[in-house]
């Protein structure tokens, strides 16, 4: 009301801007902060940037997690074919030790039989010294 008084009181328009220019400074000396006052559009603006990059960075998540499974099924792949390559080599090695038994089995037999002959001989052959 003051600065409304004081405008249509004033003499001249250089009297008047004067009041003007001092309305103003005592605005900012009561308000320092208000130059950084955000608006409603700047923040409709903040907010549209904001969605912005986080779509984006969605995007770019959406790839590198698209990247990392083909990484982690090509990996899976290796993986399975070389176990399978072991799995096979493991199957070789049992069966191959399966018949080292069969044949150190079918050795034994063979010097097993003899022996105990051998054995039932000099037992019969001692029985009969006695």
């Amino acid at each position: 009301m003051q600065l409304c008084e004081a405008l249509t009181t004033a003499p001249d328009d250089k009297a008047r801007a004067k009041l003007i220019a001092e309305a103003f400074e005592r605005l900012e000396e009561r308000y320092p902060h208000l130059p950084d006052l955000a608006t409603r559009a700047h923040l409709r603006e903040t907010e549209l940037r904001l969605r912005m990059e986080i779509e984006q960075v969605r995007a770019e998540l959406r790839a590198e997690l698209e990247q990392i499974r083909a990484e982690m099924r090509t990996e899976l792949e290796r993986i399975r074919a070389e176990f399978r390559t072991e799995s096979d080599q493991v199957k070789k090695e049992i069966t191959d030790l399966k018949l080292e038994i069969a044949r150190v089995k079918t050795d034994l037999i063979k010097w097993i039989v003899p022996l105990m002959f051998a054995q039932v001989a000099v037992i019969a052959a001692l029985v009969k010294l006695l």
